[in-house]
């Protein structure tokens, strides 16, 4: 289809010639973007794939509006809106064509679209690349990044405010997309992963999308073929859950986002999303907007409204900083409490994080002779013992009760295992 196209380019009308375009033949995206259901579609021409696998289908035989209001030659530019203070458009798959845009929820066309872009997302030119949703904690505020050459302009989706940028670093997007936390850049056949705030890019790039974000024949594909961990094999060394509601479960030198699990699940080095760690971490909690990670007997303390930022200063030992020897084997913080409940072999300790000096307040058995990760939520405290965990209604409860609760098993649901 594209056997004499230069490398990394496709030719425009390839999608036009009554054969159905191949992603795995090395062609350019036109947008990217998922769905409500966490449902992910890449457009071609007057093509689209549903997924990171399977064949080519007619764009109009799920949207079919972009065909009647507008011949579908392409898609500039598409992505999932974030913005759960207005649920009117939160999860809404917007789509841009020329000067017009279209939102559709449940693959179905919105009334009153499409509209002129300006009227939607003012200071916003026609005829973009690229764009893709930036969540609060990721962006300062939740935004949508738009692409036109080394223009970048940050929408304000509250505010309705536009900062432009230019990153001449990056290459021109004809795609971009977020995946469990990550952003990508899409140009030609590959990607080059990059920071939504200061456009920085870490790492060597770029990489070859045939073997990330879909499944292809012999000689592609990320990973190798390695056989997916059985859930019976799963032992966390931490996990934690903020006050955003996220969700991190650490397993050796990797971490594991689960909340974002209807995106799929992906397995990620530690030192990905906090630099400055490597290796195994003992125990994870937050408070407020600071990571508190564990490792051995030093405490890391990172800022979470954007991307986790190490505060200067920092590691310090954990003596110092919590007033407890390490290592520890859990830690955690209830929603809306002050006091951090640490683990150690069979006793809980409760130190009260707004105190100064910091200092253990009370000091528990627990029944358990050593448990592996544990973490509190609005439904009460879970602690793992590798492929299983424990559920109780409040820390109190955990050292004081008699008899243990039924133990249950870690899902493939949510830690992406087999069972």
């Amino acid at each position: 289809m594209i056997k004499d196209a230069p490398e990394g380019h496709s030719h425009p009308k390839e999608d036009h010639d009554g054969a159905k375009p191949d992603r795995c033949k090395g062609i350019e995206f036109d947008a990217i973007t998922p769905d409500e259901k966490g449902n992910t579609f890449f457009f071609k021409g007057d093509h689209l794939w549903k997924g990171f696998s399977g064949p080519a289908e007619l764009s109009n035989s799920i949207f079919k509006e972009l065909d009647d209001y507008h011949h579908l030659g392409h898609v500039d530019a598409a992505f999932r809106m974030h913005h759960q203070d207005d649920l009117s458009v939160h999860d809404h798959i917007y789509f841009f064509l020329d000067d017009k845009v279209f939102s559709y929820y449940n693959y179905t066309l919105e009334q009153g679209y499409p509209v002129e872009i300006q009227q939607e997302f003012p200071g916003i030119p026609s005829h973009l690349d690229a764009a893709v949703e930036c969540p609060k904690g990721e962006c300062i505020t939740d935004s949508v990044l738009f692409f036109k050459e080394n223009d970048i302009y940050s929408f304000d989706i509250k505010t309705k405010s536009v900062k432009q940028k230019v990153w001449t670093h990056l290459s021109n997007c004809t795609s971009a997309f977020r995946w469990l936390e990550h952003y990508y850049c899409f140009h030609g056949y590959n990607f080059t992963r990059f920071h939504p705030v200061s456009g920085e890019v870490t790492g060597t790039y770029p990489k070859d999308a045939r073997n990330y974000f879909m499944r292809c024949s012999e000689g592609f594909g990320h990973g190798g073929g390695a056989r997916k961990q059985r859930c019976s094999e799963v032992k966390l060394s931490a996990i934690s859950t903020d006050d955003k509601g996220r969700t991190y479960a650490f397993q050796d030198a990797m971490y594991l986002r689960l909340d974002t699990h209807r995106d799929g699940s992906h397995h990620f080095p530690i030192s990905r999303l906090w630099k400055e760690i490597s290796g195994v971490v003992d125990a994870v909690f937050s408070h407020g907007d600071n990571m508190y990670i564990i490792q051995g007997g030093q405490v890391y303390i990172y800022k979470s409204a954007a991307h986790y930022t190490l505060i200067e200063g920092y590691p310090k030992p954990l003596k110092d900083e919590l007033g407890i020897d390490g290592p520890v084997d859990a830690a955690f913080l209830c929603p809306n409490q002050h006091i951090v409940t640490i683990i150690q072999g069979q006793k809980m300790y409760n130190i009260d994080l707004a105190a100064t000096p910091r200092a253990v307040k009370s000091e528990r058995p627990i029944p358990f002779p050593k448990i592996d990760a544990g973490y509190c939520d609005a439904d009460g405290v879970k602690v793992f013992i590798g492929p299983e965990y424990y559920s109780y209604e409040s820390p109190m409860i955990l050292a004081l009760g008699k008899i243990k609760p039924a133990p249950q098993k870690i899902s493939p649901e949510k830690f992406s295992c087999e069972e």
